[in-house]
């Protein structure tokens, strides 16, 4: 999986008792960073307001020196921190406080965990941010690992109905190392997927932008002509791997980009539709699905690990894609071996 090199990061200093003086050394990966900033991540439940009062009352100082809210911190500097309010959202019997059972659940979905990297097996369902309707979601669970400098960071997304593989950063200079490799598409991605039909050729690379419709619950994302002002480039590589007669098929899907429902918006758009798609699904597809989820599946994931070397991480099947497989008569294990887009690249 991953062999751990020697990391030259500075640990980030543990939190004293909150309800006397401290000081606090700002770590290496901090270097930079604003004061506010930098209260925020250690003390989350602290408001702007809060830190603004600290420091122009001289109660927070850099190497004995005032600072500003939006002062710079340097690496190694001093910081005098003043005794800190409590966090009355963590107080028991507080509806939002992680119960016991909500931390198990959190640390059940662990595939694979060291200092720097925590991988999630996501299930099917669950949202990995929270709305105005949603108070269970992945952000939430990351208080499993403990708040401020010690909460995992999210560094990329999956659909609510999209299962497997989901990367969290462990301290802030983690995450923007793994953030950075998304964001400049080095993370090599490998989705499983169920499709109507057999698409044809059996492999290829769909280059299509697409457009954001519809808001919230509503929202879609569509075929664009390029020049739309509101198209976004959107690619995704797609090979076969099995076939269930002409009525379904097996796909390995890569996104080169990374749209909002990319990998279901591109299967629709050539015809064949990811089974078990609410939004994005047809009247035949919805008739071969019956009672399927989302046969969608985040399988693998391929980058740099922030302290060097390389880290690979695979999810196994969720139940709803167990059940598709069986439905269907796919065998996992013949997807066995190499990575399906060796030597594909991006065509633009």
């Amino acid at each position: 999986m991953y062999n751990p090199a020697d990391s030259d990061d500075a640990d980030a200093p543990k939190d004293a008792p909150k309800r006397e003086v401290q000081t606090i050394y700002v770590a290496e990966a901090e270097d930079g960073i604003r004061l506010d900033r930098w209260f925020r991540r250690r003390w989350p439940h602290l408001s702007n307001i809060q830190v603004q009062k600290m420091a122009r009352s001289g109660q927070i100082r850099v190497d004995g020196a005032r600072i500003k809210p939006e002062g710079r911190l340097t690496a190694g500097a001093a910081v005098r921190v003043p005794p800190i309010p409590d966090d009355t959202s963590r107080q028991a019997g507080d509806p939002h406080a992680l119960s016991e059972k909500d931390i198990a659940f959190a640390k059940s979905l662990v595939l694979y965990e060291d200092d720097m990297v925590i991988a999630l097996n996501k299930p099917h369902g669950l949202a990995v941010q929270g709305g105005t309707k949603t108070s269970r979601h992945v952000d939430r669970l990351l208080g499993a690992w403990g708040e401020g400098m010690e909460r995992p960071r999210l560094v990329h997304r999956l659909d609510r109905d999209t299962s497997g593989v989901l990367l969290l950063g462990k301290g802030p200079e983690a995450a923007k190392r793994l953030a950075g490799a998304f964001a400049r598409r080095q993370a090599k991605k490998t989705y499983w997927a169920i499709v109507i039909g057999n698409p044809k050729p059996s492999a290829g690379q769909i280059d299509m932008p697409l457009k954001k419709t519809g808001i919230n619950d509503f929202e879609m994302m569509r075929p664009a002509e390029r020049k739309d002002p509101r198209a976004e480039p959107a690619e995704t590589a797609f090979t076969t791997i099995s076939r269930a007669a002409h009525r379904a098929a097996w796909m390995a899907l890569r996104p080169f980009t990374g749209r909002t429902h990319q990998l279901r918006a591109h299967m629709a758009a050539i015809g064949h539709p990811i089974l078990g798609d609410p939004k994005y699904g047809d009247d035949k597809s919805r008739e071969l699905s019956g009672p399927l989820k989302l046969q969608l599946h985040a399988r693998r994931i391929e980058l740099d690990h922030p302290a060097g070397g390389k880290l690979i991480v695979e999810a196994p099947l969720s139940p709803e894609m167990k059940a598709g497989f069986a439905h269907f008569g796919f065998d996992p294990h013949e997807a066995d071996g190499e990575d399906p887009f060796e030597g594909v690249r991006r065509q633009r």
